[in-house]
C-alpha cells in the first residue's frame, strides 16, 4: 500500500479532495450569511461525518440545552421566564435547521443583549457597598443542577453571592500578604507608603478587584462580540451534538485555524477547555513556557489572568473560552500572571513568560540509564510529528529509528518507550514505528461510514529492536499513542505499564474550508468545520473509543480519579467491535504474565505511589465539593486545612532514585554550542531520576532481560 496516499487520506485536512468531490453536485446560495451557513453546515454534518445524527426531537433538546448552558452557564443573565419563552422552541430546532431558520437565535441573541445590559447595572450596584463577611451563608457552585431565577430580587441576590465569592478569594489573599508585611498602598497625597492594617481598608480593595475584573470582562470582551460571534456560539451546540471533535471555526477564529494546520503556537505552550464555568488546562505543550515552569498542570483551573502591565487581574470565570484565551496569549516576552485553582483544591499564581512554542521540544529524545550493571535506553515521543509537505524529510518514525539505532550502539539491553501525555498526530507514522518492532503484520483498522475497513500494515520485514520492551502511559495518552500500545499489546511485543486505560480517542478527524463548497461565494468567509470522519481499531477488532488502552501492569498517578478522559466528554462516539485481522503473536523467550505478576507484587509495596493514590483520592474530594462558605473564618479555615493536606503530599516531588540518566553522544556534542538544549536535557533527567513510573519500567525490563538470557542459555542446551 502506497505510503503516501495512506498519508494523504488519513491524516490531514486534506478533505479538500473530499469536499470538491463529494459535496460539490449541491448548489448553496442564500443572500443571508446565516441561513447559508446552516444550510452547509447541515449538509456536510449530514454526508461527511462518521456517525451522523437524525435531526429529530431528541436532537433539537439536546442542542436547546447545550445552546442554553453556553449562553448562560452560571445562570445570572436569564429569568426563568425567559426560558419559557425559549422552551417553546426546545423541540423544533431540528424543523428550523432543515428550513434554515434562524428565529430561535435571533430571538435568544436578543433577549442576551438586553439581560447583558441589565446585569451592567446590577453587578456596579452590588459592588458600591461593603460585603460582611461574618454572615453564615454558603454559595452553590453546582451551576448545572441550579434553577433560573424568577425575579429581579432572585437576581440580585444571585450576582451578589458569585461577587461575594470573588471577593472574598481576593480579601483572603489581601489578609495573607498582609500578614507577611507584602501589602503596601501608594498616598497620592502625600507620595508616602503606608501598610494597609484596616480590616474596612482590605475589603474595599477587594471589591475594587472584583469590580475592575467584572468591568474588563464587560468592557474589553463582551463589548468587542458581535452578533456573528454569538451565532457561531449557536452553530457549535449544533455541531458538538455530533461528538466532542466535531467544530466549527468561525471567521474571526482564522489564527486558530491557521495555529491547527501549521502546528505553530505562541503564548503559554497550553491547551485549554471549558468545563462548565471554568477555563480548564488539558495539555501542556512540551518545550513550552507552562511546561518549562513546571508550576501549571493538566486539570488545573485558571481564575484570574493579570497583564505585566495592569494592576488588576481579569475574572474569567464564566468567560467564553476563546475570550480567556485571548487573555492568556500575548506576544513573545510578555508576560502573565495567572491565578490557578491547582488539582489539590490550592491557589497560586504563576507568572509565566510568552514564547513561541519551539518545535525541536516536540520532538522524539531518548536518554540511557544503567542499573545494576545493565544499560537500558529512554525514548521520549511527544506527539507523532510529520512534515506535511514531505514525509520523508522527517517524522516521528524515522526518529524513533534513529535514536534506538544510537541507543543499541551504547549497549542498550532494553528499551523504554514513554508516550504518556502523547495526544496523537500522525497514522501513518504508528504503522512505522509499529514496524520498527516487529517483522510484519497488521498495525490498526480504519473504517468510513459506508466504505470497507482498511488495514494498515508494517510490509517491511526487517526489525530495528528486538530485545525488551515497555511502553509507558496514562491517561492523556491518546489516539496515536493508543494504536500504537494497542498493538503491541495484541502482538505481546511490549508490557503496557501505567494509568488504568488511556484516554479512549478512536476517531480520526478532517478539517473543511467551507468557503469552498459555495461557488461564487458573494456572502463573506464562511469559516472551517472539523469533522469526524473516520473510526480506528485494534488488530484484535475493538475500538480504543472510550475503553482506551487498558494496562498491564496499572499504577495510580494523580488523575485517576479525575475527569479527563474521553468518556467524560459530551456526546462522544459509542464504543464498537469488527472483525480482527489475521497476525501472529511475538515469538520470544518472555513470560510476560510472570513478568506483570511481579511488577504488580512491586507496586502493591510501593509507598510513593501509596501516597500518590491518597493524593489522587483527595484532589477528586476537593473536586466534587460545589458548596463553599461566605464566611471569611469558615472559608479561611478551609483553605489552611488544604494548605496544610497538600503538604502532606510534598513527599511525592522529594522522590529520588538512585538512577543517573544521560544524554547520548551525539547530543553531547551539540551542547558544546548549545547551552539551552543542555539544560532541558538536564531539566528532563532530573525529572527522570525523580519518576517512580520510569524506575518501575526499568524494573520490568531487567526481568525480561534476565528471562531472555537464562531461557535462551536453556533453549540452546536444549
Amino acid at each position: 500500500m502506497n505510503m503516501r496516499r495512506n498519508y494523504y487520506v488519513l491524516m490531514l485536512g486534506l478533505l479538500l479532495a473530499f469536499a470538491s468531490c463529494s459535496f460539490t453536485t449541491k448548489t448553496f446560495s442564500d443572500p443571508d450569511k446565516d441561513k447559508l451557513l446552516v444550510q452547509v453546515i447541515t449538509y456536510v454534518l449530514e454526508r461527511g461525518h462518521f456517525d451522523p445524527k437524525e435531526l429529530n426531537d431528541d436532537f433539537s433538546a439536546q442542542v436547546y440545552e447545550a445552546y442554553i448552558d453556553r449562553l448562560d452557564p452560571l445562570k445570572r443573565y436569564f429569568f426563568k421566564s425567559d426560558i419559557d419563552e425559549f422552551e417553546k422552541y426546545k423541540y423544533d430546532l431540528d424543523d428550523q435547521l432543515k428550513a434554515y431558520d434562524i428565529s430561535f437565535f435571533n430571538l435568544t441573541y436578543d433577549r442576551l443583549m438586553q439581560r447583558l445590559k441589565e446585569s451592567r447595572e446590577i453587578y456596579k450596584d452590588i459592588l458600591e457597598k461593603p460585603f460582611d463577611y461574618t454572615v453564615n451563608e454558603d454559595i452553590n457552585l453546582d451551576y448545572e443542577n441550579l434553577d433560573f431565577v424568577k425575579n429581579k430580587k432572585e437576581m440580585r441576590e444571585r450576582w451578589r453571592k458569585q461577587l461575594k465569592y470573588s471577593a472574598i478569594s481576593n480579601y483572603y489573599d489581601l489578609i495573607e500578604d498582609k500578614a507577611h508585611d507584602n501589602l503596601e498602598s501608594d498616598f497620592e497625597s502625600t507620595g508616602e507608603k503606608a501598610v494597609l492594617n484596616s480590616p474596612v481598608e482590605l475589603e474595599k480593595k477587594a471589591r475594587e478587584e472584583t469590580k475592575n475584573s467584572v468591568d474588563m470582562f464587560y468592557n474589553d470582551y463582551l463589548d468587542d462580540l458581535q452578533r456573528n460571534d454569538w451565532f457561531a456560539v449557536y452553530v457549535n451546540a449544533i455541531v458538538e451534538e455530533f461528538d466532542p471533535h466535531t467544530f466549527y471555526f468561525a471567521p474571526s477564529d482564522k489564527d486558530r485555524f491557521d495555529q491547527m494546520i501549521s502546528g505553530k503556537l505562541e503564548g503559554i505552550g497550553a491547551r485549554l477547555q471549558k468545563r462548565m464555568d471554568n477555563t480548564k488546562v488539558v495539555e501542556l505543550i512540551s518545550g513550552g513556557p507552562a511546561w518549562r515552569d513546571k508550576e501549571l498542570e493538566v486539570g488545573d483551573i485558571i481564575l484570574k489572568v493579570k497583564q505585566e502591565d495592569e494592576q488588576q487581574p481579569v475574572n474569567i470565570v464564566g468567560m467564553r473560552l476563546d475570550d480567556a484565551i485571548k487573555l492568556i496569549k500575548g506576544p513573545k516576552g510578555t508576560k502573565v500572571t495567572l491565578t490557578v485553582k491547582k488539582v489539590d483544591g490550592t491557589q497560586k499564581d504563576i507568572t509565566l513568560t510568552r514564547d513561541i512554542v519551539e518545535i525541536e521540544e516536540t520532538y522524539a529524545k531518548s536518554s540511557t540509564v544503567e542499573k545494576d550493571g545493565k544499560m537500558f535506553g529512554v525514548i521520549n515521543l511527544p506527539s507523532f510529528y510529520v512534515d506535511f509537505e514531505d514525509y520523508k524529510n522527517r517524522n516521528a518514525a524515522s526518529d524513533i529509528k534513529q535514536e534506538i539505532k544510537r541507543l543499541k550502539k551504547e549497549g542498550m539491553e532494553g528499551l523504554v518507550l514513554d508516550l504518556r501525555n502523547n495526544g496523537g498526530g500522525s497514522l501513518q507514522t504508528v504503522v512505522d514505528i509499529a514496524g520498527l518492532f516487529i517483522e510484519d503484520g497488521p498495525v490498526v483498522q480504519v473504517r468510513s461510514t459506508g466504505e470497507p475497513k482498511e488495514v494498515l500494515k508494517d510490509t517491511d520485514k526487517s526489525i530495528i529492536w528486538d530485545g525488551p520492551l515497555v511502553i509507558l502511559v496514562n491517561e492523556l495518552s491518546a489516539s496515536a499513542s493508543e494504536i500504537l500500545a494497542a498493538a503491541m499489546q495484541d502482538y505481546k511485543r511490549a508490557i503496557i505499564i501505567g494509568s488504568k486505560q488511556t484516554y479512549g480517542k478512536g476517531t480520526v478527524q478532517n478539517v473543511i474550508d467551507l468557503n469552498r463548497m459555495v461557488r461564487n461565494n458573494q456572502e463573506g468567509d464562511l469559516g472551517a468545520l472539523k469533522l469526524t470522519t473516520q473510526k480506528f481499531y485494534r488488530i484484535n477488532g475493538g475500538s480504543t473509543q472510550l475503553e482506551g488502552v487498558k494496562s498491564d501492569v496499572v499504577v495510580p498517578d494523580r488523575y485517576s480519579y479525575v475527569d479527563v478522559g474521553e468518556k467524560d466528554q459530551e456526546n462522544p462516539l459509542p464504543w464498537d467491535k469488527i472483525d480482527a485481522v489475521g497476525y501472529s503473536v511475538w515469538s520470544n523467550y518472555y513470560d510476560y504474565d510472570e513478568t506483570i505478576t511481579k511488577s504488580k507484587e512491586r507496586m502493591d509495596n510501593n509507598n510513593q505511589l501509596k501516597l500518590i493514590e491518597e493524593n489522587a483520592k483527595w484532589v477528586k474530594q476537593n473536586m466534587d465539593v460545589t458548596t463553599l462558605s461566605l464566611n471569611f473564618d469558615q472559608y479561611k479555615s478551609r483553605m489552611e486545612l488544604n494548605e496544610q493536606e497538600a503538604k502532606r503530599f510534598d513527599k511525592i516531588s522529594d522522590y529520588k532514585t538512585n538512577l543517573t540518566f544521560k544524554s547520548l553522544p551525539y547530543e553531547e556534542e551539540m551542547f558544546k554550542k548549545d547551552t539551552v538544549l543542555k539544560e532541558k536535557r538536564v531539566r528532563w533527567h532530573e525529572s527522570l531520576s525523580q519518576d517512580v513510573y520510569i524506575e518501575e519500567a526499568l524494573n520490568v525490563l531487567e526481568d525480561l532481560k534476565m528471562q531472555y538470557s537464562i531461557k535462551k542459555v536453556a533453549t540452546i542446551k536444549d
